[in-house]
């Protein structure tokens, strides 16, 4: 009973902060109706609530080769000046070519058949008194017990997947890696016609991997983390309302 009766106070509870999260939101769009979503405010990234440095595997530091005699800078790839991304704040040109496609098939099919026999021919006389008793449908000693066993399964999976994704947009380094790897935060958000279609994209980035011309390509950027989606009129269309999903999460079967 009390295990009941926690478990009502908890579906209320949340069914009460899912209430006050959808009020929100349907203030929100209601304040938005005949304009769409609005853009959000450009912020320092590392100062957001959602941001986290990167902490990974370092190499032992490596002292840095400088020649004082050289108009040359070790690393640099233009005479003059190098324009790549190097430290915390500079710009890097992204190019985000996403072409993806997997097709699995699976098949499993089991057939299994059991049958055993069972008799008592001889247990110290039991078997003819027991023949003696009217017992249901007679008793037959040589075929006491019959078991029979048939087992089949079958099953059939199949995934076919394919995504496409050509963006080009900048980032920007947010931090540098005590190996100079540098830490790149990128996000792009697009509005059209009361839809705001949003890009974030995160990773890290070897300096000799970027190009003279400051772009790098997306297969050069390590722990990439890609978010590409969008908000608006009509992605509300495209998902069932708050109440559904939650039903959906609930019952049972």
């Amino acid at each position: 009973m009390k295990r009941t009766i926690s478990t009502l106070k908890t579906v209320v509870l949340t069914t009460a902060v899912l209430t006050s999260l959808s009020a929100c939101n349907t203030v929100s769009r209601i304040s938005q109706i005949g304009d769409g979503p609005e853009l959000s405010q450009i912020t320092n990234p590392t100062v957001m609530p959602s941001y986290r440095p990167v902490s990974m595997p370092m190499p032992t530091p490596k002292e840095v080769t400088v020649n004082h005699n050289s108009l040359w800078r070790p690393g640099a790839k233009a005479f003059f000046k190098d324009h790549r991304a190097k430290e915390v704040g500079d710009i890097v040109t992204v190019n985000l070519a996403l072409n993806d496609s997997a097709k699995l098939a699976n098949k499993t099919e089991r057939d299994r058949t059991d049958r055993e026999d069972s008799d008592i021919s001889a247990l110290l006389g039991y078997p003819q008194k027991f023949a003696k008793n009217n017992l249901p449908n007679g008793f037959d000693p040589v075929n006491t017990a019959n078991f029979g066993n048939v087992h089949s399964t079958s099953g059939d999976g199949t995934i076919d997947r394919s995504e496409t994704v050509s963006l080009t947009f900048a980032a920007v380094v947010t931090q540098i890696l005590p190996n100079g790897a540098l830490v790149i935060l990128g996000r792009q958000e697009v509005a059209v016609n009361s839809e705001m279609r949003e890009l974030e994209l995160s990773g890290v980035v070897r300096p000799g991997d970027i190009d003279a011309d400051n772009t790098v390509e997306h297969t050069k950027i390590a722990e990439m983390r890609v978010a590409y989606g969008g908000r608006g009129t009509l992605s509300d269309l495209q998902q069932p309302r708050w109440g559904m999903q939650l039903f959906d999460i609930l019952f049972p079967f």
